[in-house]
C-alpha cells in the first residue's frame, strides 16, 4: 500500500511540474501564481506549496534535473574521447539541449536576466546555490579527464569549471536570443572558444 502512494505522490509531483512548465510558457514566469499552477495541476494550492513551496523550487528543482542528466552523460561518455576538447563539447551540449528542451527561448529571455543579477534573495540568490553545485560536479568531471591524462595535472579544476560555466551562460543568453535556435551556430562557436581556453594562447 506504501508503494501505491509514494507513486501517487510522484505522479502528483509530476502533474504540478507540468503544469508550471505550461503556465510559464504561455504567460511567463513572473505572471503565474502558485493558485495558476494548482488549477492547472488539478489539485489546491496548499498542496502545491506541500509539495514544492513555491514556485522558484519548481523551477530550481527543474535546473537541477538538466543538471544532474547533462553530468551523468558526460561522465559516461568520457571514455569514448580521446580528445578532451570533444569531452568538454560533448558536455555542453548536454547541458545546453536539456536546457532548451526545458523551456523555450522566450522563457529563457525572461528568466536568464533574473536569474543572473547581481541581486540578493529570490530566485537569484537560489539559482547561484544551485549552480554552485553544477560547478563543482563540473569540476568533478575535469578531475576525471586529468586523471585519465587528458589534461594538465597542475590544472585548478575548480577555476577551469567557473570560467567554463560563465561562459555556458553568456552562450546560453545568445542561443536564446531568437526563437528560432541556430545550433549548429552555437556549437561551432562552443568549440571554437573552448578550444582557446583548453590549449591556451602561449606559444608551444
Amino acid at each position: 500500500m506504501s508503494g501505491l502512494r509514494e507513486q501517487q505522490k510522484e505522479m502528483r509531483r509530476q502533474a504540478i511540474r507540468r503544469a508550471a512548465v505550461e503556465l510559464f510558457e504561455s504567460q511567463g514566469y513572473t505572471d503565474t501564481t502558485i493558485e495558476q499552477i494548482a488549477r492547472q495541476a488539478g489539485v489546491t494550492a496548499p498542496t502545491v506549496f506541500n509539495y514544492f513551496g513555491s514556485k522558484q523550487a519548481i523551477l530550481l528543482e527543474i535546473f537541477r534535473d538538466i543538471d544532474d542528466a547533462a553530468i551523468a552523460e558526460a561522465c559516461g561518455c568520457i571514455d569514448d574521447y580521446a580528445d578532451p576538447l570533444d569531452a568538454l563539447c560533448r558536455l555542453e551540449q548536454a547541458i545546453s539541449d536539456l536546457t532548451i528542451r526545458a523551456f523555450p527561448a522566450s522563457v529563457w529571455r525572461e528568466l536568464l536576466p533574473v536569474l543572473l543579477s547581481e541581486s540578493t534573495g529570490g530566485v537569484s540568490d537560489s539559482y547561484r546555490k544551485s549552480n554552485e553545485r553544477l560547478q563543482h560536479a563540473v569540476a568533478d568531471v575535469l578531475a576525471k579527464m586529468k586523471v585519465k591524462g587528458m589534461l594538465r595535472e597542475d590544472l585548478d579544476v575548480h577555476l577551469a569549471a567557473r570560467l567554463l560555466n560563465e561562459y555556458s551562460h553568456i552562450q546560453l543568453m545568445r542561443l536564446t536570443s531568437r526563437d528560432d535556435y541556430d545550433l549548429d551556430a552555437h556549437r561551432k562557436d562552443v568549440r571554437e572558444v573552448t578550444g582557446l581556453i583548453l590549449y591556451g594562447m602561449i606559444k608551444s
